[in-house]
């Protein structure tokens, strides 16, 4: 067959049916702002040698066994990496999905290619398969790998969304969700499902939030039925999809058409801490909200210090910025003094951050 031309534009909100690596390498550099993949698990069947794809079960048992021919696995695996990392924004993610059987290889094939590794999250089933031999633990749980493109990359994350996702609680990195199950699992005309590997969208859901934001474009270079672009899309980002089968592409595209996206404001996320316009404490004081000469406290009226003109703090022998005075006294290596002072104003203590709101809103 014929080699493809590559695309002039990024493949934006589309599936593509093809070869995944001859696929990758028809994309413009640095297209993309994310990356998940749930690649090949690399197995076989025993006393059957069967080429790594995802024709195969959810959990597996002592009938499968690992795929040998390990060299020809991480050739395959590093070639489609270097294609992501080269269609991967600077500043871009991309996570990884994998089972004991091929995540480690996996792992040592990211940071081979120079991604930086960030976190590996646990998805730990609510409802694993069981192990019908007797002869193992139960496969209860995949890792994920979520990597940026490289050190210097000053990566996406969104960690209010995730806390505000985990009732205001910091978000671990094992997480409690079922397979895909019920009515969002495809089947065919007889009933069975339609991939046998099907991710759950509520982990999806959680991936996509937690490292893009509204507009962004997410690939998935092993696209099976759609999930990660049906998520995308309802999320308000883009996709790109590579996938192999037909029948899956197909069944994707069918999947993806029926997604009506959130509205803006349902899909947005809090902005991250680089995203959040800056303002100087001097501000404050320059425009008489917090003038020179008010007095700053603590929480719990520990330590007290005097504003001063430029925007400076003096408590007791410490003078600088409300932050390195806010350390000094707690003999901390920092502080936020945004959350650390307070001003007392009609008897109750406020703290600065709500001065800084207030402004920043234009009240």
């Amino acid at each position: 067959m014929p080699r493809r031309a590559p695309h002039d534009t990024p493949p934006i909100d589309q599936v593509l049916q093809g070869d995944c690596i001859a696929e990758l390498r028809r994309l413009p550099d640095a297209c993309v702002d994310a990356v998940f993949a749930d690649p090949p698990y690399n197995l076989q069947l025993k006393g059957a040698l069967h080429r790594p794809d995802h024709s195969l079960v959810d959990a597996v048992d002592d009938d499968w066994d690992q795929f040998r021919d390990f060299a020809a696995y991480d050739s395959f695996t590093r070639q489609w990496l270097a294609e992501c990392r080269r269609v991967l924004k600077k500043d871009g993610t991309i996570w990884v999905i994998g089972a004991y059987h091929n995540v480690f290889r996996l792992g040592t094939a990211l940071q081979d290619l120079n991604f930086w590794v960030l976190n590996d999250v646990i998805w730990r089933k609510a409802n694993p398969m069981p192990n019908f031999r007797g002869r193992r633990f139960t496969n209860a749980h995949e890792t994920l790998i979520w990597a940026a493109r490289g050190k210097e990359s000053k990566h996406r994350f969104n960690y209010q969304a995730m806390k505000a996702l985990n009732d205001d609680v910091q978000m671990r990195s094992d997480w409690f969700i079922p397979l895909c199950t019920g009515q969002e699992r495809l089947r065919d005309e007889a009933g069975a499902k339609l991939h046998p590997t099907q991710k759950p969208e509520a982990l999806l859901h959680r991936v996509i939030l937690s490292c893009t934001a509204i507009g962004d474009t997410v690939l998935d270079p092993f696209s099976g039925t759609g999930t990660t672009a049906a998520v995308a899309r309802r999320l308000g980002r883009h996709f790109i999809g590579i996938e192999q089968d037909a029948a899956y592409a197909a069944a994707a595209r069918a999947r993806i058409a029926a997604i009506e996206p959130l509205p803006e404001e349902a899909a947005a996320t809090v902005p991250t801490k680089r995203e959040q316009p800056r303002l100087p404490f001097g501000s404050l004081v320059e425009r008489g909200i917090v003038p020179p000469g008010a007095t700053l406290t603590d929480k719990l009226r520990r330590w007290r210090a005097t504003v001063a003109a430029d925007g400076s703090i003096t408590c007791g022998r410490a003078r600088g910025s409300i932050h390195g005075v806010g350390a000094a006294v707690q003999e901390a290596p920092s502080c936020n003094g945004w959350v650390f002072w307070h001003v007392e104003q009609a008897g109750r203590l406020r703290v600065l951050d709500e001065f800084r709101q207030d402004m920043l809103r234009g009240h």
